[in-house]
C-alpha cells in the first residue's frame, strides 16, 4: 500500500516544512485529467524511494491556502521540500523517469 500522506492547510508545517526527509508535495485536484494521470506515478515513486523521502498529496480545491502561498496557478505541480526549503518544481503529468531524476538530486 502507498505511504503516501494527504496533507491540508493546517498540518502542512508539520508534514512538509518540519520533515527530516526530503519531501515531494503533489498538488492536485479530483476533477484534473493530468493529476489523475500523475498519481499511480506519484504513488510508484512514494513506493520506490520509501524511507528516503516523503511523499504528501494536497488537494488545491479543499486546501487553497498553502497552494496560494507558494503560487500554484496549475495543476499538477510537484513541489520539491528540503529542510523546510522549496528546492524544486515539477510542472504537469511527467513521466516517472523525468519525476525520479528530480527526487535523486535530493537524497
Amino acid at each position: 500500500m502507498s505511504s503516501v500522506v494527504q496533507v491540508t492547510d493546517n498540518t502542512f508545517k508539520q508534514e512538509v516544512l518540519d520533515s527530516q526527509l526530503p519531501v515531494l508535495v503533489d498538488f492536485w485536484a479530483p476533477w484534473c485529467g493530468p493529476c489523475r494521470m500523475v498519481g499511480p506515478i506519484v504513488d510508484e515513486v512514494a513506493a520506490q524511494y520509501e524511507g528516503q523521502i516523503k511523499v504528501v498529496k494536497m488537494n488545491t480545491d479543499d486546501q487553497p491556502m498553502t497552494a496560494s502561498q507558494f503560487g500554484i496557478r496549475s495543476i499538477p505541480t510537484l513541489l520539491v521540500f528540503k529542510n523546510g526549503q522549496k528546492v524544486d518544481t515539477v510542472l504537469g503529468a511527467v513521466p516517472k523517469a523525468a519525476l525520479s531524476s528530480t527526487l535523486e538530486k535530493y537524497l
